[in-house]
Formats: C-alpha cells, sequence, structure tokens
C-alpha cells in the first residue's frame, strides 16, 4: 500500500514497517555526487596510465588497440564495481546515498542481499541507455514506487532511513517507579489472576497511576488505601498489616504488570 510517498513492507517475521520512499530528486542527487567521486577515480587513474606510459610502458602503449580495450573494460569494473561494492559492504548505501539518507533493501524489508545487489547494477547499464540514466530517469518517474529497470529485477526499494526514535519522555509515575526502585517482579500474580482482570480494573489503575503522584500526604494515602481494597484482593494480595508506602510500591508493580498486558491488548 503506497500513500504520500510511503510503503508499508511486511517482513518475513509479520511485522509492517513503514518506509519513505526515495524519490527522483534525491536519488538524482546521489547519483550526482557518486559520479563526481567516480570521475576523480578516473582522473586518477588516467594520470596513473599517463605516468606508467611515460616511464615504464612505452613499448606496451604503442599497441594502442589492446589499450584502448583495456581502459575500456577497467572503466566499467570501477564504475559497477563503485556501486555494487559500497551497497554490499555499507549495507545498501554509497557515498552519495548516504549524504543524503537513502538506501537500498529488499522488498520484504529486509537489507539487501548480495545477489540483489549484483543483479540491480549489472542492469544499470541498461538504466544508462541511451543518454546519462534516461531510461533509469524515467522509470523512477513513472513507476508507483519509484523503481528503475534494475530494483524491478532485483526485487528492491530505495527508502529513505528511518529516523531514530526520539527517547520517549517518562510520565510521572514511571518516574515515580524508577525513584522508588519497583519493578513488576516485586510482585508475584500468576498470568492467569491478571487474565481474569477486567477493563474496568485497568482503567481504575490507569486512574490512579494518573493520579499518585499529584495528590500529596492524607489525600494520596487515602487514594491508595481504596484503589488496593478493591483490586489487590482480586489477585489474592491481602492489606492487613500493610503500611501507605507498602501498599503503594506493590499497587505500582501491579500497574507494571496490567499495563504489560493491556497496553497490548486494547
Amino acid at each position: 500500500m503506497i500513500c504520500m510517498e510511503q510503503v508499508n513492507v511486511k517482513t518475513p517475521e509479520h511485522v509492517s514497517l513503514q518506509y519513505k520512499l526515495a524519490g527522483l530528486g534525491s536519488r538524482s542527487s546521489a547519483q550526482i555526487i557518486d559520479f563526481l567521486i567516480v570521475t576523480v577515480i578516473y582522473v586518477g587513474l588516467f594520470l596513473i596510465l599517463y605516468l606508467a606510459e611515460d616511464v615504464f610502458f612505452n613499448s606496451f602503449f604503442a599497441f594502442s588497440s589492446y589499450v584502448t580495450a583495456i581502459v575500456i573494460m577497467l572503466l566499467f569494473f570501477i564504475f559497477w564495481g563503485y556501486f555494487f561494492l559500497f551497497e554490499l559492504f555499507m549495507g545498501g548505501q554509497t557515498p552519495g546515498k548516504k549524504l543524503l539518507g537513502i538506501r537500498v533493501i529488499q522488498e520484504n524489508g529486509q537489507s539487501a542481499t548480495a545477489l540483489a545487489l549484483l543483479i540491480r547494477n549489472l542492469i544499470r547499464i541498461i538504466d544508462f541507455l541511451p543518454v546519462y540514466y534516461f531510461i533509469g530517469i524515467l522509470m523512477i518517474f513513472l513507476h508507483p514506487k519509484h523503481k528503475r529497470l534494475g530494483d524491478i529485477v532485483g526485487g528492491t526499494l530505495v527508502v529513505h532511513e528511518r529516523g531514530k526514535k526520539k527517547k520517549k519522555k517518562r510520565s510521572p509515575v514511571e518516574q515515580e517507579i524508577e525513584k522508588r526502585g519497583v519493578t513488576k517482579e516485586d510482585l508475584e500474580v500468576d498470568d492467569w489472576t491478571l487474565q481474569q482482570m477486567t477493563p474496568r480494573d485497568w482503567e481504575l489503575m490507569k486512574t490512579y497511576a494518573d493520579r499518585i503522584t499529584k495528590v500529596k500526604g492524607h489525600e494520596r494515602k487515602e487514594l491508595t488505601k481504596d484503589v488496593a481494597a478493591i483490586l489487590m484482593p482480586k489477585v489474592g494480595l491481602a492489606l492487613e498489616g500493610k503500611g501507605s508506602d507498602k501498599l503503594e510500591d506493590e499497587l505500582l508493580a501491579l500497574y507494571l504488570q496490567m499495563r504489560d498486558e493491556w497496553e497490548i491488548q486494547l
């Protein structure tokens, strides 16, 4: 499913991932950067060949037709090898793609395989025809997933890097739980008992967790006592002989257990 330049990818593990497709602009910009780097490599190679001809290989370079064939093959392997090797060893990225924040992946959302990268880069020769990526540019522009011919045959997509998720700000109750050193392991409640809790119980627990840090003193103790009287018997926990702090710790531990159970379901 594609919407607003995005694609939802279903992984083999049945996890749905959403990627933003790399369009013609970002891919062209990355390509220009890579071409500039390849051009620098070519210039360096020609300088080396020029010096070698003058100093070491005058007799060899007399066979100009053979030299021309070798140079053409060398240029092709540098051009093809640049894209293939960088994408293979940089997780689907060339220097240009890395600077633009895009990468090649499989259609199933996994990292591109060596075979897929080999195929997509061999087909690059066709995409380059008749002049400067005309077929490739046309395909990227017209294809709904911005694929050139190499991507279609190789089964790949070019997508924007998924930004790292910002660390979610902890809620007041999470900060309180951390400060008190409470964990869900502090309370022994079996899974079957937790599953018997109702949506109303979870709503009550969420309300308690939200209010516990906003009230102080006697009001806080009364709130804890009232909620504990309703919920703790349902999980087989006694109230007798426990102070307010102990009841709070147990309710917060129960909150963590119920959150794991109910926030997945709801």
